[in-house]
């Protein structure tokens, strides 16, 4: 089977070298220049005509949303055979409903605008991992299919090479995530907890009442789906603390950590080790001991697809 051409949006280059170590992909070139204006130029240098085409990125930024929408469009343009868009994180996941008037449902329009790339003449598909909602694989237009991908794999992984003959139970920030948790658990061969949460009617602020779990003595791995500024896991942190786990740790699939957060939630001196993996630019800040790559993951899923798609092609005469 022929190298596939892999573009790569300018934020996710960090993660280039890994897919095109599975050795399935050729890189293709773009290039990139900024006018005084701020606006942007961007041209494909590699020939895409006919070739079955992944482009790489996730959108942790809004200029990363337009990035990938303009590369996809032109790679449409120039001819590809097919176009299949890698997302390992899709921004805005947050916002996928709306709960006061007039709100914005932010990820259903930001599927509506990678849906409206030009379909190609042998499909386009768009490839998620670990989605906040399970929902929004459903908010893309049925002209590009989609193929929602579970981290359980590499994450289970990340936490078995970790805590090794460490006896632990895997902890969730709050009981919404508790089905999650209760899933990784049993692939783990642990026990689940989750901590009790209760709103305050009058400021809103949240607070824990208990935990589901006894963790005396024994060490915590909580995990969450992404860790951004930190505080809800911190909170969910102190409580198995609190409750007499000898050390808690932090792994979660998508490690966003804007600005100083990183360095919030070591400061606090909750956690003895925070990991995950490396789908957002974020990761970067860890050490790669403590990441494990989804690129192995994605990959399988793309060739798994192309080998299905060439037994389905009809033969040429």
């Amino acid at each position: 089977m022929s190298k596939k051409l892999l573009y790569t949006i300018a934020s996710y280059k960090y993660l280039e070298p890994r897919f095109l170590a599975e050795g399935h992909f050729e890189a293709g070139a773009v290039e990139r220049k900024t006018f005084p204006d701020g606006e942007r130029y961007l041209r494909l240098l590699s020939d895409a005509w006919g070739r079955d085409v992944v482009l790489l990125g996730g959108t942790p930024t809004d200029l990363d949303w337009l990035e990938l929408y303009d590369l996809g469009c032109a790679i449409s343009r120039a001819g590809a055979r097919s176009l299949d868009i890698v997302m390992p994180y899709f921004g805005y996941a947050t916002m996928e409903r709306a709960v006061y008037p007039g709100e914005v449902v932010t990820a259903k329009t930001r599927a509506r605008l990678i849906s409206s790339i030009p379909g190609c003449e042998g499909g386009s598909r768009v490839y998620l991992f670990d989605l906040h909602t399970d929902g929004i694989e459903f908010y893309f237009e049925d002209a590009h299919v989609t193929h929602h991908l579970y981290g359980a794999p590499i994450i289970t992984e990340l936490v078995r090479r970790a805590m090794g003959d460490t006896t632990y139970v895997l902890g969730a920030t709050d009981a919404g995530r508790a089905k999650w948790v209760q899933s990784l658990a049993r692939s783990l061969g642990v026990e689940p907890a989750f901590v009790y949460k209760q709103r305050d009617s009058s400021s809103g602020a949240l607070s824990v009442t208990g935990i589901n779990a006894d963790v005396r003595g024994r060490e915590v791995v909580v995990y969450d789906d992404m860790i951004r500024t930190g505080s809800s896991l911190v909170q969910a942190g102190r409580a198995y603390l609190a409750a007499g786990a000898s050390k808690v740790h932090a792994v979660a699939s998508h490690l966003v950590l804007p600005g100083d957060s990183l360095e919030k939630i070591r400061a606090s001196g909750v956690f003895a080790s925070v990991r995950g993996t490396d789908s957002h630019p974020g990761s970067q800040q860890l050490a790669p001991e403590d990441r494990v790559s989804c690129a192995g993951l994605l990959s399988s899923a793309l060739m798994r697809s192309f080998s299905s798609r060439s037994t389905m092609a009809p033969k040429s005469i």
